[in-house]
């Protein structure tokens, strides 16, 4: 047997559900003459009539242009075990204890395993059909929509166009036996390109960093890396790493190269050693900051004692 034909069967209730997307029950595309990458680049950039190859052509105004290209589904996706699903036994209040527990619009929906999946269920069609005071058994497999099923090995830039094109924004990543190795969404795309998507429901977060005691802080992943190292008084990158890395996140998912789990250290070239404290399946949200024994002292004994969060003052530079 090879290992196309253990690929997921679509899921139950697909064609329903893609034609309530306006898309055909077999899957066929929606037409699309100017194509979604083509328009999308042409909305960054004022678009025109000549030949041009639009990743260069974008490359300066928005360098996030080129991981479309240049990133694969694998180096985007949520790990398999850090996904968020639920399986098909599952009752409503079920569902509903884990959309209000993790924020999400969409859950992944499995019959025996994760490796059995059978489609997705969005958060709009259960309070629809069973919110607001609505009565009547609930059936759970009726509602269920259809996934994408991606290689690891597909760049993001193909990912996202098919999404755009079938109107399905959530796929899972088959590994070469049929089995699920991860889940991403169409904002885990987008993401890569203009950056972190924080919406209405996504927690603000106060301070940036909070120093626990000398050499040692608790420090939000997002925090500008220029920040990080005026305020500790380490110098965190060098030409080896990426110019394009910003914020303290970036680096940590460089040098572990992939998402690490809460309590994983992540050595540093200068003997600092930094703790990932606290991440979710997208992303990692704050990690601890230990100097090397040698620094620990050295902003501390230069009289440099910032506030929680504060901007660290570069009136000198």
């Amino acid at each position: 047997m090879n290992s196309e034909s253990r690929l997921p069967a679509p899921p139950l209730g697909a064609d329903a559900a893609s034609e309530a997307d306006g898309v055909g029950g077999e899957g066929r595309d929606l037409p699309n003459a100017r194509g979604f990458l083509g328009r999308f680049f042409d909305a960054l950039t004022g678009g025109d009539d000549e030949p041009h190859d639009p990743v260069e052509r974008t490359a300066q105004i928005a360098p996030g242009m080129v991981n479309l290209r240049r990133m694969r589904v694998d180096d985007v996706a949520v790990p398999k075990a850090q996904m968020v699903a639920a399986p098909e036994t599952s009752s409503l209040d079920d569902l509903v204890n884990l959309f209000r527990e993790h924020g999400f619009s969409r859950l992944p929906i499995y019959d025996e395993s994760l490796d059995s999946p059978l489609g997705m269920v969005h958060l709009k069609d259960l309070a629809l059909k069973h919110g607001f005071g609505a009565t009547g058994e609930f059936q759970l497999r009726p509602m269920l929509r259809p996934l994408l099923y991606v290689p690891p090995s597909m760049s993001i830039g193909v990912l996202l166009q098919q999404m755009q094109q079938k109107r399905i924004h959530m796929a899972l990543v088959i590994d070469e036996y049929g089995g699920v190795d991860g889940l991403l969404t169409i904002e885990d795309l987008i993401e890569q390109v203009i950056g972190e998507i924080e919406d209405e429901h996504d927690e603000a977060e106060s301070a940036l960093w909070v120093q626990e005691r000398p050499g040692q802080w608790l420090i939000q992943a997002h925090a500008p890396l220029s920040d990080v190292e005026a305020v500790t008084g380490l110098i965190l990158t060098n030409e080896e790493y990426d110019e394009d890395l910003d914020t303290l996140g970036g680096l940590v998912f460089m040098l572990a190269g992939h998402i690490p789990v809460v309590g994983e250290v992540i050595p540093h070239a200068t003997g600092a050693e930094i703790e990932v404290v606290e991440v979710d399946p997208r992303r990692i949200r704050r990690v601890r900051l230990r100097l090397p024994a040698a620094a620990a002292a050295g902003p501390q004994a230069a009289g440099h004692d910032p506030q929680p969060g504060a901007a660290p003052d570069r009136s000198d530079r």
